[in-house]
């Protein structure tokens, strides 16, 4: 007769289930720490660019007592190529303006500044595009006497940015409200070529007929100025 000798299942004790939810546990706070310190260093990045053009801004109109982009006498002061503005204090044109040749003011604050040695880049009238911000979209002025989100005035503003990172950068910079302060985002259409709103727009209402902006809560791509 033949027998069997059964073995005795074995498990994980509770003690051991606890110990594999601690690391378990530590894991996932590793990795969640660690995606927040990349979106904060993003943040930082995206906030030197902004405050980079608004440095070369004012150093320009220090120096020349003229907005770069809107300086109706730039041969003065960098040569004949340069572009001139109408000198009204407005920078015309919106931020993603990328004609092949110079042709509005916003264009024209790229080579200004380069031209002065304020920021880098190439200066020819063919070649004088906007930059590109930390997350890869485009990095511009615009202004006018239409808001722009809301605000008054010449802005610089970053587009393709995700809404974590617009919402860090706010905080950094401003009150943390995507429709109030001197930093204000909405959202974007196509990933590098959205504009900001030409026309008065503050999140849930509708001004002059434009169509109110997406809170910035949305998980998409967002447009950021702040107002120089």
């Amino acid at each position: 007769m033949w027998t069997q000798n059964k073995s005795p299942q074995s498990g994980f004790t509770l003690i051991e289930l606890a110990i594999v939810l601690v690391i378990i546990g530590l894991i996932l706070g590793a990795v969640l720490k660690g995606q927040e310190m990349i979106n904060n260093a993003r943040a930082k990045s995206v906030v030197n660019d902004l405050r980079g053009i608004s440095a070369a801004y004012y150093s320009y109109y220090d120096r020349y007592k003229a907005i770069p982009g809107d300086d109706n006498t730039p041969a003065n002061h960098l040569g004949q190529a340069a572009f001139a503005g109408n000198g009204n204090g407005v920078i015309t044109g919106a931020y993603t303006d990328t004609a092949a040749i110079i042709a509005t003011e916003s264009q024209a604050f790229w080579q200004h500044t380069r031209m002065s040695g304020f920021l880098t880049g190439s200066i020819l009238a063919a070649t004088t595009f906007p930059s590109t911000n930390a997350m890869g979209g485009l990095l511009g002025v615009e202004g006018g006497t239409a808001n722009v989100y809301g605000m008054i005035g010449n802005v610089v503003c970053a587009g393709s940015i995700p809404w974590r990172i617009a919402q860090a950068v706010d905080i950094l910079l401003d009150d943390g409200n995507s429709d109030a302060g001197t930093v204000r985002t909405g959202a974007t259409g196509a990933a590098n070529l959205a504009t900001a709103a030409a026309a008065s727009v503050v999140y849930g209402t509708s001004v002059a007929g434009v169509a109110a902006a997406a809170p910035a809560s949305v998980d998409q791509l967002h447009t950021l100025c702040m107002r120089m």
